[in-house]
């Protein structure tokens, strides 16, 4: 299962550089962005998961009555990824408000054509 994240984590982040790299349209170029993004949290918390790990919350009973840890799923990638996934939403809406306001000005999200238009 764990290798299947991680080959759905790569390919994705491949699939977004791609995207990023040839696509000349903004929307494609935002998606692609999105892609990665996606990509990326998805690496993160495979590795910070654990098989047969559990939650790392201690009862006061356990702490008392001298009850070892056991092993526990990393919480930090979680909390990281997040902020991540927050972060990349606010990133793509306003990626996207960029685009809607370059295709109002421009009548175009080609790259191309809104690079021809200086001046």
């Amino acid at each position: 299962m764990i290798t299947a994240n991680y080959i759905t984590s790569i390919v994705l982040i491949v699939l977004g550089f791609y995207a990023i790299c040839t696509c000349k349209n903004l929307i494609k170029v935002i998606v692609g962005l999105g892609l990665t993004d996606y990509g990326i949290n998805l690496l993160i918390v495979s590795i910070g998961f654990h098989e047969g790990g559990t939650a790392p919350i201690y009862q006061m009973s356990d702490l008392l009555n001298g009850v070892s840890a056991g092993y526990f799923v990393d919480p930090v990638p979680q909390a990281l990824t997040l902020t991540s996934i927050v972060i990349g939403a606010c990133v793509d809406a306003l990626a996207l408000a960029f685009a809607i306001k370059i295709y109002q000005k421009y009548h175009s999200v080609n790259t191309d054509e809104i690079r021809r238009l200086r001046g």
